[in-house]
């Protein structure tokens, strides 16, 4: 069990992903609270359920999890709160909004046809963030108590 908590909360010494946690929390909180609360031009709970229910054959149990991952876990990764943990579930949504949604319209963001290459730059992200971990100027690297070497 120690060392799920070390891995867990173990960060990289590298201030820059400061920089990735930020933009790919920014952009999944913003799309959760769209999802979740309406803000930004969104439907909210109830019309985006309806929609993932209804349009895209997607459980309302799962599409209450995608909301709730969205939106939680683009505050822990701004915060670098569990970071892999909510990085990894932010990934696995991306993975499957480029399967079920997106790839259909090839690789290109082109006019109305929203392709695969801006969700699986976020899915990179994330991945990178599951493997690198939060770094020194994060929550996980307060509760674990590793020292900031900074490079």
């Amino acid at each position: 069990m120690n060392n799920l908590i070390k891995k867990v909360f173990s960060v990289s010494q590298t201030n820059s992903l400061l920089i990735l946690r930020l933009a790919l929390g920014i952009i999944f909180f913003a799309h959760g609270a769209q999802k979740l609360l309406g803000w930004f031009g969104g439907y909210g709970w109830a019309g985006t359920i309806g929609f993932f229910s209804q349009t895209l054959n997607i459980p309302p149990s799962l599409a209450g999890l995608t909301i709730s991952i969205e939106f939680l876990g683009g505050i822990a990764i701004i915060l670098g709160l569990l970071t892999r943990p909510a990085a990894f579930g932010l990934a696995i949504i991306s993975l499957v909004a480029m399967l079920k949604v997106h790839w259909v319209n090839g690789f290109f963001l082109e006019g109305a046809k929203h392709g695969i290459e801006f969700i699986f730059a976020l899915f990179m992200i994330a991945l990178f963030l599951v493997i690198e971990g939060a770094g020194p100027i994060s929550f996980d690297r307060l509760i674990y108590g590793q020292k900031a070497d900074r490079k």
